[in-house]
């Protein structure tokens, strides 16, 4: 097993996320078998009990793991499936060793940080590296381990020297270590300036590691001059020091390292060179490119409660750019923030309530995420309600669907008491109630969490169809309240159609309106399970609602996945520079693409490039806002949108 560890320094935020993420891409086009293991240093057992506010959004596994963000990014960019194991924290090393000295596995010693603690994340990190994530039998041929925190951390000092001993314990053959620093540019004096990474490698030394590449992150390239000083300063081979500057969308990122030739770089190190191929990334690098060359916009209404933080809703705005670029779109996210739609707001501050309710009317799709606690939820439930009444396009996760029901049963049943037990644990009308296998008493790990079958009741409804026709999905969960069996029937009847069902028949799974060009609400969350290649079903269906195709989309989608590879279009011959430098190589896009929604994509820009520059570049004011294949009134919105996905490395 060879191990590759990513550690950051200077500041947080710089992109080891999404850095290890890439490196484990450019080794798997390199035909190797990749895993990948998270350190997060906090004490919590695990990220499940933490506010998205503090540290973004809790991402779930199949096995029901509760975990940071960060290994959304590993599964989205290997497309792989990751174990709660393959998260540690420090909660789970320190409980992992206090259990086992009150067995008495340690025959009475004094347990201490070292040698107990750090042989204990030794042993776990050996352990989860040989479990298979890809699919496939046996262990992976290499493990990208990301160090959470910033070097220096005290929290983090107990991870640092056990890594250190592992980087002996493993072999200098089997172990690589990149560490991602910043190279800032002072506007005082417009250089780029070396002394931050010069002493976060210095401090790295310090604790027993040195790096064999650095990974500076910086807005423009390194300059040769700047290449040379960091090499010098921090003893590392120039053609080692790899540039990664701030481009127009993530999916870059690998083709940066690749071209800059960092998978040499860590093969050199790991004695793996002559047992590799050249990375295979064609169908990669026409993706990046392709988003990049989008322009017509469909615009998604987020209305949620923590919107003032794009990380707590990270999942979701992923699976809404896979959809949008499978479609050919260029997507726009509009921030509602769910409490400014309320009628209290309009009192206290009519300002904020006017703006919410001008970015809601303007969208071209509303969609309301997963939640917790009653903050804000009137506001979701108004936004699900006009949804319904005005017939834009809505999907509602979670907590999304179940204030839809609610809604519901207000609206058109005339309860105008019906609520959640969550929010009203005395309503007459509890149209969500308590799952009665949830805890009371504890909140860690007590959901229904993980990976559960959900079963269509009608092969004729959008959602099966937007699946494929097939007669069960399986998709990750997360939540304790659900809807009321005991009020589907009422429901129904008045319109409202559960056409997914848990192998009970009595866990409420999907939920559609009737007569709607497009209203659907899932328990579960598919934004977890979404991919680059492979957009979420329900995703996809949004977008393609938004943009008035979903008919044609449905219609059209069994041909779609039966298209063979070849050129998609006369795109494939353009060269096209994507790099800020113009000491980066240009890439050819490749003919063809073995993604049906890929080419679906491709197909699409060739009425870009055959347009009109009016067509192309929408002004502003004049979208069109779309329900089920109509364009509706016109709307008066700017294309810049109060958030744009493709601005920035962070997306």
């Amino acid at each position: 097993m060879k191990y590759v560890l990513v550690t950051g320094g200077v500041v947080s935020g710089l992109g080891k996320g999404v850095t290890a993420s890439s490196i484990g891409l450019l080794l798997k086009a390199c035909g190797l078998r990749v895993t990948s293991i998270k350190i997060d240093p906090y004490l919590n057992t695990d990220a499940g009990t933490m506010s998205p506010v503090e540290h973004g959004e809790v991402f779930v596994l199949d096995d029901g793991g509760e975990v940071d963000l960060d290994l959304g990014n590993y599964e989205r960019f290997l497309d792989i499936k990751l174990t709660r194991d393959n998260n540690i924290t420090t909660g789970k090393i320190y409980q992992d060793v206090i259990d086992r000295e009150r067995r008495g596995d340690y025959l009475g010693k004094t347990v201490q940080v070292v040698p107990h603690i750090t042989d204990a994340i030794q042993e776990w990190i050996e352990r989860v590296a040989q479990i298979p994530v890809d699919g496939e039998s046996g262990p992976a041929d290499v493990c990208v381990i990301e160090l959470g925190g910033t070097i220096g951390d005290i929290e983090s000092m107990p991870f640092i020297e056990a890594l250190g001993q592992f980087s002996y314990r493993v072999g200098s053959d089997n172990f690589c270590l990149i560490h991602v620093s910043l190279v800032p540019v002072l506007n005082v004096v417009g250089e780029q300036k070396t002394k931050p990474t010069q002493h976060s490698v210095r401090g790295l030394r310090c604790l027993g590691l040195t790096p064999h590449l650095i990974a500076c992150r910086s807005t423009t390239a390194l300059e040769e001059n700047v290449k040379t000083k960091v090499s010098q300063f921090c003893h590392v081979q120039k053609e080692n020091i790899i540039t990664l500057y701030d481009v127009s969308n993530i999916w870059h990122i690998p083709l940066l390292l690749r071209d800059q030739k960092a998978h040499e770089a860590i093969f050199k190190v790991l004695n793996l060179q002559g047992l590799t191929r050249e990375p295979e990334l064609e169908e990669w690098t026409s993706r990046a490119e392709i988003c990049d060359m989008l322009h017509e916009p469909v615009r998604i209404a987020m209305v949620g409660k923590y919107t003032r933080l794009s990380d707590a809703y990270l999942s979701v705005i992923k699976a809404l750019v896979h959809a949008s670029v499978a479609r050919g779109k260029k997507l726009f996210v509009d921030w509602v923030s769910a409490g400014d739609l309320e009628d209290a707001t309009a009192k206290e501050n009519p300002d904020a309530y006017k703006a919410a309710w001008k970015l809601l009317k303007g969208a071209d799709g509303v969609l309301v995420p997963g939640g917790f606690g009653d903050r804000g939820v009137q506001g979701k439930i108004l936004a699900a309600k006009y949804a319904r009444e005005k017939r834009i396009p809505f999907l509602g996760i979670c907590l999304g669907m179940q204030i839809a029901v609610i809604e519901f049963a207000r609206s058109v049943l005339g309860l105008k008491d019906a609520n959640s037990t969550e929010f009203d644990p005395n309503t007459k009308n509890p149209c969500v109630i308590f799952m009665p296998e949830g805890s009371t008493t504890h909140m860690g790990a007590t959901m229904r969490l993980g990976s559960r079958r959900t079963y269509f009741q009608s092969t004729e409804c959008k959602s099966a169809k937007l699946y494929g026709n097939k007669r069960f999905i399986d998709e990750r969960h997360r939540h304790r309240y659900e809807v009321n069996p005991e009020m589907v029937a009422r429901l129904e009847n008045a319109g409202l159609s559960f056409t997914g069902k848990d192998e009970t028949g009595q866990r409420m799974e999907i939920v559609e309106l009737r007569n709607h060009p497009y209203f659907i609400g899932v328990q579960f969350h598919p934004e977890f399970k979404s991919r680059p290649g492979k957009p979420s079903a329900l995703f996809i269906g949004t977008s393609a609602a938004a943009c008035g195709q979903l008919d044609a989309f449905i219609q059209g989608s069994e041909s779609k996945r039966n298209i063979p590879n070849g050129p998609a279009n006369d795109m494939s011959q353009r060269h096209i520079s994507y790099g800020a430098s113009n000491d980066m190589p240009q890439r050819n896009i490749p003919n063809g693409a073995s993604n049906h929604m890929f080419q679906a994509a491709c197909g699409q820009l060739e009425s870009f490039f055959q347009g009109s520059e009016t067509k192309r570049n929408v002004p502003n004011g004049a979208a069109k806002a779309y329900q089920n294949g109509a364009a509706a009134k016109l709307a008066n919105r700017p294309q810049d949108g109060a958030y744009s996905i493709f601005n920035g490395m962070h997306l």
